[in-house]
């Protein structure tokens, strides 16, 4: 199975359709293009990434409320709503972390 983000104008994530295998899969390859052309074919929207669920590519599985990231290629989750003023975007994950030792619970 597949799974492919829908996107805002805004590359927000509003959506996640999973699809079939067969139906993007080009001489027993996957074609991230061949899914997109699907779906837009079926829903007359055209704004699609494919996401991992495993986090294999594109760091996170996206999720409505997500965010999708051109320059990174990431899906990024909301910032957590912790009230941490010292809340950073790991850009090597793209996890959000608190920077400051005394909020972290594994110190």
């Amino acid at each position: 199975m597949g799974h492919f983000a829908k996107l805002d104008l805004d590359n927000n994530v509003i959506g996640v359709h999973v699809l079939n295998n067969a139906v993007f899969t080009i001489n027993g390859n996957e074609s991230e293009q061949a899914g997109i052309d699907f779906l837009t074919s079926l829903h007359s929207h055209n704004l699609w990434k494919q996401t991992s669920y495993n986090g294999s590519f594109r760091f996170n599985y996206a999720a409505p409320g997500y965010t999708y990231d051109p320059l990174a290629d990431a899906f990024i989750a909301p910032s957590p709503n912790c009230e941490h003023l010292e809340l950073v975007l790991n850009t090597i994950n793209y996890q959000w972390e608190c920077s400051n030792a005394e909020h972290d619970p594994e110190i």
